[in-house]
């Protein structure tokens, strides 16, 4: 069974670059201002999550296992 994951993004340093939408397309939306906010974790994998959250070009994207807190990323 997958774990559950909480992903947040950090809208002082997200530039709105998109990548992450791009990548997890199920897990990211832009909002009013085109920055990226978690829309649903549960819509795409954890790797797929993990691969757009590495790949934030300002890594404003955080990734903490939901249930221990440890973080996954960065």
């Amino acid at each position: 069974m997958a774990r559950k994951i909480s992903v947040s993004v950090d809208h002082d340093i997200c530039v709105g670059n998109a990548m992450c939408i791009t990548i997890a397309t199920k897990a990211f939306e832009l909002n009013e201002e085109r920055q990226a906010v978690s829309a649903n974790p549960d819509g795409d994998t954890e790797e797929l999550i993990l691969e757009a959250a590495e790949n934030c070009p300002v890594a404003a994207i955080t990734v903490t296992d939901a249930d221990s807190g440890e973080q996954l990323f960065p």
